[in-house]
């Protein structure tokens, strides 16, 4: 089965999570299939983030790839903060 969820980086007490696509049976920072974005929870001032490839995330969520909870509340925070240009 093939997931998307958050792969650790960064060092001691400064975490940075990139988002993935991954087989499950992988470790979770191991092998991974794509990359479709990053989140950085320590970020300040007028660094990012979040940023999400929403194309991507649509596609392999069409081809049955399932969200972790994390990623999920993660996008929804992402649709939060981007509203929609009429």
């Amino acid at each position: 089965m093939v997931v998307i969820r958050l792969s650790r980086g960064g060092s001691k007490a400064r975490p940075f999570y990139n988002i993935v696509v991954a087989d499950k049976r992988n470790r979770r920072d191991g092998r991974f299939i794509e990359r479709i974005g990053f989140y950085n929870p320590l970020a300040r001032g007028g660094e990012e983030p979040l940023r999400l490839e929403l194309d991507r995330l649509t596609y392999w969520t069409g081809v049955g790839a399932a969200p972790s909870d994390t990623v999920q509340r993660l996008v929804k925070q992402h649709a939060a903060a981007k509203p929609v240009a009429a």
